[in-house]
């Protein structure tokens, strides 16, 4: 798009006329944590040319073959010269290229979507950079197929964060099934969720009630409001009044949760970000050498101990499971902040973009859609209530699809095995490191009809058959999470929290207005306008 700036419907009136707007009891913080800037951002991945038109990629299959009909092919690509082929992958990664096109270029280069690369950071942070890069959707599963990869120390990737950064424990993000922790601390999680579901609902509720009457506050008196400061701030307001029952802040912690996360979360991803800072210093800084723990260890402890009191009762059933407090409090805090928190901050500024985008008459269309199920129980929300909503459903999908909020997945080969993708079959060594960028993988022109696109209504109907195609969350979008895969403990709340975000949105407004920026971790969103609700 030419702009970022767009124009669905026309600033509230009433927000005009209220020339002194009385300020929110609960205002929010606003302190920035993530340089950024506003500039377009564009769909698009691929080029005009569909994978389809790909010309021959393959030699033909010995007969020997018994695992695959597709012609074996030698896996193209190479990691260049010790220490100087990671760095310059690193640079094309992070500065020369940028990200997309750095996968881009080389699928065009080998003239596959299979190859190899070094992804960063490599020196002097990852002994080992090297990679086999997986970038359409047949191939990208095996990521998920426990049978031939592990997922032992591989959730940021090439490396891991020192153990410092989690109170001394490997958390259970970093666990294979395989290991006699996991099935503990991921059935924790589950017993957390199940046994406070009942508060997810109204908590939302009153959290996100607290976060739109920021933002209108910030429209009337300033014309525009930054979302990301009030969506992190409601955010943990709603994760820790529904799943522990305690308001933050009258507690210790108040309004600083979400600074000491961004803070913490850096220090775990730095040497796989780029935060806008000059290219000399963050290579001698995050990109080379480890962020030290104590810097952050102060910041962290408050968070420790702000989960080690509200998080009691689930401690003392860790406790009972075999697990000691301390780990089961770590592994909480990680859960919440990290994998939960984390996620809503880069998932609902992703929902405000795309479904910005689409303009005023999908937005009427949703807007009658939940009001019009929500409308026979009284106006409120209920499981049952969004049952009735495919459009909303569908939206939530799409954007997982195009915009996944985890991007990148990594396995390591247990044996050797034959990895296909649609056009030809790879033979995998025992030990080689299997990398997926999954905003390629399910924008796949071989499985999804105008995969660039963001098409809200693709999941309703017979559509939602693709959905064993959207792998966000460590795994289909159709499968099930459980304590012997790793697809994500909270998958289907994050789906419904999701879900209930959009809701409450259109139970709201008619219409929005937005300017889109870019982020360390994703969209940055700046709405020009709120239009009331009408009808």
């Amino acid at each position: 798009m030419a702009s970022s700036a767009l124009n669905f419907a026309a600033v509230n009136p009433k927000l005009q006329q209220s020339p002194k707007p009385t300020p929110p009891s609960h205002r929010f913080t606003t302190a920035r944590r993530f340089p950024s800037s506003l500039r377009p951002i564009k769909a698009s991945i691929f080029d005009k040319s569909p994978l389809s038109s790909i010309p021959g990629l393959t030699k033909p299959a010995p007969s020997s073959s018994p695992e695959t009909n597709l012609p074996i092919r030698q896996i193209p690509g190479d990691y260049g010269l010790p220490g100087v082929g990671p760095i310059q992958d690193r640079l094309d990664y992070f500065y020369n290229q940028g990200r997309n096109e750095f996968f881009k270029s080389r699928m065009q280069k080998y003239q596959s979507t299979v190859y190899r690369v070094n992804m960063p950071p490599g020196p002097f942070i990852s002994t080992n950079p090297r990679v086999i890069v997986l970038l359409d959707g047949k191939s990208f599963p095996v990521l998920f197929d426990l049978s031939k990869v592990e997922k032992k120390d591989l959730f940021t990737g090439t490396y891991m964060p020192s153990t410092d950064l989690t109170g001394g424990y490997r958390i259970l993000s970093y666990l294979d099934p395989s290991e006699s922790n996991h099935a503990k601390l991921k059935q924790l999680l589950f017993n957390l969720i199940k046994s406070r579901r009942e508060f997810v609902i109204p908590e939302f509720n009153s959290a996100f009630t607290e976060l739109f009457e920021v933002l209108e506050y910030d429209i009337a008196t300033k014309g525009k409001a930054e979302f990301a400061d009030p969506n992190e701030q409601a955010a943990f307001n709603f994760l820790s009044r529904a799943f522990f029952g305690v308001r933050p802040i009258d507690t210790a912690l108040g309004k600083d949760a979400p600074t000491l996360i961004s803070k913490w979360v850096l220090f775990n991803l730095a040497p796989i970000l780029s935060v806008g800072l000059p290219k000399e210093v963050e290579e001698a800084t995050l990109h080379s050498v480890r962020l030290p723990p104590t810097l952050v260890q102060k910041d962290y402890n408050r968070l420790y101990e702000f989960f080690s009191s509200a998080a009691g009762t689930f401690l003392d059933e860790a406790e009972q499971s075999g697990i000691s407090r301390e780990e089961a409090c770590h592994n909480i805090l990680f859960a919440i902040c990290f994998n939960s928190w984390g996620g809503f901050k880069i998932l609902f500024p992703s929902l405000m973009k795309w479904i910005g985008r689409v303009g005023m008459e999908v937005h009427t269309r949703l807007a009658r859609e939940i009001r019009t199920a929500t409308a026979g129980g009284g106006g409120g929300i209920t499981m049952a209530a969004m049952e009735k909503m495919p459009l909303m459903k569908s939206v939530v999908y799409e954007t997982l699809r195009i915009d996944p909020p985890v991007s990148l997945q990594y396995g390591k080969a247990k044996k050797d095995f034959v990895l296909e993708s649609h056009d030809a079959a790879y033979e995998v060594k025992e030990g080689e490191m299997l990398f997926g960028y999954q905003p390629f993988a399910t924008k796949d022109p071989k499985i999804f009809d105008r995969p660039e696109e963001f098409v809200p209504d693709r999941f309703v109907g017979e559509g939602e058959e693709l959905l064993s195609h959207v792998m966000w969350s460590n795994g289909p979008e159709t499968e099930r999470a459980s304590v012997a895969n790793k697809q994500c403990a909270g998958k289907d709340f994050v789906v419904m929290v999701a879900r209930l975000f959009v809701v409450e949105l259109f139970r709201r407004y008619d219409s929005f207005d937005i300017e889109v920026g870019t982020s360390p971790l994703g969209a940055k969103i700046t709405l020009t306008s709120l239009k009331k609700a009408t009808f």
